[in-house]
């Protein structure tokens, strides 16, 4: 292939050299993690709570730039049962000055998954880094009618009146989640299916809420013939294995968000199972050892 076929802004349509999906399969479920793009958001959104130079000596020990940290964003594609459920929506395309943000359609696309193939969609959260994808232009046609929208009934409540006094985001960001948060809510209001702990959307596949993050956080438990895979969502962030208790901007309750991480982590770690998590780096596909009084991240072997 030659390097000058790869897709660049002012030559739409070719493909691009960077992957941006990858598949696996947790016993009989089919997955695919699909990357939405990256989030440039200030280094301190890491940990507010930490003194600064601890937290960029964090990450300078981690070959991260001091200031500005790039985020992946990823979603799940899961197909079992019959059914095909999209977990998280991605960016979308509200905002022009994240413009690496918000693939989320197009990599479904180029991955041949139809839109109008999709029954169900889970979200973790309604910020908008996992709503936004919904309300792209012309994507609401394109679904289902019959499209069941999956959310935990303390998330559609909370942004009713979201409450952001705990938050430590850069500015525009409140109004730009309330915004989106309230849009997504009139749009699919008649979709929307909402649960109050968990709910099984199809065989194998349970969405559990964990709260702390938002009030109505939740990830998603994959499990068949023996095999388990976790989306966490927001719930684990790259720095939440070795500092768990390290606030991360965007929780609304910090100090139950850590204790979510703390209990999500050991979880993970006891039973071995697969760990995909928004904002780990694509495919994000990894296991959780404990290493002392902290975790581990342990990457998970690349299925060809």
């Amino acid at each position: 292939m030659s390097l000058d076929n790869t897709s660049r802004p002012d030559r739409p349509g070719l493909d691009e050299l960077v992957p941006s999906r990858y598949a696996l399969r947790v016993g009989e479920i089919d997955v695919m993690v699909v990357s939405d793009g990256v989030l440039s958001l200030p280094g301190a959104m890491l940990g507010h709570n930490v003194d600064p130079a601890v937290r960029a000596a964090w990450l300078e020990d981690m070959f991260l730039p001091p200031d500005v940290l790039e985020w992946a964003l990823n979603v799940v594609v899961v197909r079992s049962g019959g059914r095909t459920i999209l977990i998280d929506a991605g960016m979308g395309a509200e905002f022009p000055d994240l413009p690496r943000a918000g693939r989320t359609v197009q990599r479904l696309e180029a991955a041949g998954i139809d839109l109008a193939s999709v029954t169900d969609v889970v979200l973790t959260h309604m910020h908008m880094d996992h709503v936004g994808g919904l309300l792209v232009d012309g994507v609401r046609d394109r679904l289902r009618p019959d499209l069941r929208i999956h959310v935990a009934a303390a998330e559609t409540k909370f942004w009713e009146s979201p409450d952001f006094s705990r938050v430590s985001m850069p500015p525009g960001f409140p109004d730009a989640l309330r915004r989106t948060a309230k849009r997504l809510l009139h749009e699919y209001q008649s979709q929307l299916r909402t649960f109050e702990e968990d709910h099984e959307v199809a065989p194998g596949v349970l969405v559990t809420r964990t709260g702390g993050h938002t009030p109505g956080h939740s990830v998603v438990r994959l499990a068949s013939s023996g095999d388990r895979l976790t989306f966490a969502g927001d719930a684990v962030f790259q720095v939440g294995f070795e500092h768990p208790d390290w606030y991360n901007g965007f929780e609304h309750d910090p100090e139950e968000a850590a204790r979510v991480r703390v209990r999500l982590l050991q979880e993970l770690a006891a039973n071995r199972e697969s760990l995909v998590a928004t904002h780990l780096s694509f495919p994000s596909v990894c296991h959780v050892a404990v290493d002392g009084d902290v975790f581990r991240w342990v990457p998970g072997p690349w299925e060809y």
